[in-house]
């Protein structure tokens, strides 16, 4: 028997990443192979066509001359002012609903949930998002004593599957009076999909008719790592008008993240962005935030918030970096844009993609799928429901073609 000193909490805690683990076959591949002839869609950043990581070119000039002060100096605990201030002009861009804000700094996006987890579900509470769903979620509930539940994401139709969303919002609503829901959108990971400005109001509309028990307290967690690479900034904000005026008990939380766009994804750099009707939470939103980042990892990188009130600040370079970071996303587009083509052309049925760095495959049993795709030397990641391309990384030379290997793989999988 082997002796364990951990909590009994903690007893049984490992973690096995199917991306990394996808991600490392590749690698192992392409040393074997050569770069030219692996395709590998497992990594989750923008990688330009000679398939190296990318990075904004205003944003590599920004930080390369930064002072040493600015990179090695402690930030304020909930972030520097500056900063907090530009997220939310960032993440509202001209669609800033009529509510209160604040703005709190945060490690990464994932920063966000954890705090929103942590802060607005109870200990055994269950959390909702989509079944197609971004894995870490799962693993950040089980951390904080939750349990991630799930609705469908898309009806018979492949649409937002509304009737699915709200029967399980009234399920859990009737089991505890706490519920964060956690919807990634625009650009949702893995899927590509999107809800239209109609699948929020209607998702509003269930959060309202709960609301009325005063009772109950609904979060609604809005994971926005890839809205900059949704679409013209405004249209793609454009469903964020509708947090206006929302009941007290009905609180908005932004998940900021300075890692797809800015290019960032190792500088651990985001912001957690509270909305509501009422001045009061968002005074606790802020204090109770703050208090959790103390408790967590103290304080987050200054040199990116740093870079981002830079860049935010000066209209010249502003405009410059958005239209580098504009030719990243056509870059994204037009490799999306081959596969789908591709798809429609020879029968492969793929989940509805709106933008953003993924597309998915539904698939009965994704691990064999992925893995007679290594006999093509292609590299992709098994989910729990499909298989997961990463267009964001591959060149548009390689993902013509993919399409129906996929759907040959898939096919293999099926006639054994």
């Amino acid at each position: 028997m082997t002796n364990s000193v951990a909590a009994s909490h903690a007893k049984g805690k490992f973690a096995t990443d199917k991306i990394f683990g996808a991600s490392g076959a590749a690698v192992k591949a392409t040393a074997e192979h050569g770069k030219d002839k692996v395709v590998n869609a497992t990594i989750g950043a923008i990688m330009d066509d000679n398939e190296k990581l990318a990075c904004i070119p205003t944003v590599e000039k920004v930080l390369r001359g930064m002072s040493i002060n600015d990179m090695i100096a402690y930030a304020p605990i909930s972030g520097l002012p500056a900063y907090l201030d530009a997220t939310i002009n960032l993440a509202f861009a001209d669609q800033r609903p009529d509510a209160y804000f604040n703005s709190v700094a945060t490690a990464g996006g994932t920063g966000v949930i954890h705090h929103t987890i942590w802060n607005y579900s109870e200990i055994g509470d269950k959390v909702l998002t989509s079944d197609w769903y971004w894995g870490p979620y799962s693993v950040l509930c089980k951390e904080a004593l939750r349990e991630l539940d799930t609705y469908q994401l898309f009806d018979e139709h492949q649409n937002f599957n509304i009737k699915s969303f709200e029967t399980k919002v009234n399920e859990l609503l009737s089991k505890q009076n706490s519920l964060v829901i956690i919807i990634n959108t625009p650009a949702h990971n893995p899927t590509g999909f999107s809800l239209t400005d109609d699948d929020w109001k209607k998702v509003l509309d269930v959060c309202k008719v709960q609301a009325k028990n005063p009772e109950k307290k609904i979060t609604v967690l809005i994971d926005i790592a890839y809205i900059d690479y949704a679409g013209e900034k405004n249209e793609s904000r454009k469903f964020l008008k509708q947090f206006s005026n929302l009941p007290a008990n009905i609180l908005g939380i932004l998940a900021f993240s300075m890692s797809k766009g800015y290019t960032m994804y190792g500088q651990r750099t985001g912001a957690m962005i509270g909305i509501s009707s009422d001045k009061n939470v968002i005074k606790e939103f802020a204090e109770i935030n703050q208090y959790t980042s103390r408790a967590t990892w103290s304080n987050i990188n200054r040199g990116a918030m740093t870079l981002l009130t830079t860049v935010d600040q000066d209209k010249t370079l502003l405009v410059q970096f958005e239209k580098e970071r504009d030719g990243y996303y056509q870059l994204i587009r037009e490799r999306a844009d081959i596969f789908m083509s591709e798809a429609k052309a020879c029968g492969l049925n793929m989940l509805p993609y709106r933008a953003g760095f993924f597309i998915s495959i539904p698939a009965a049993d994704s691990d064999a799928v992925c893995t007679k795709l290594h006999d093509d030397l292609i590299f992709a990641v098994p989910l729990k429901m499909g298989v997961r391309i990463a267009v964001c990384a591959v060149p548009s030379a390689k993902i013509k073609g993919m399409a129906e290997k996929v759907l040959n793989a898939m096919n293999f999988v099926e006639q054994k």
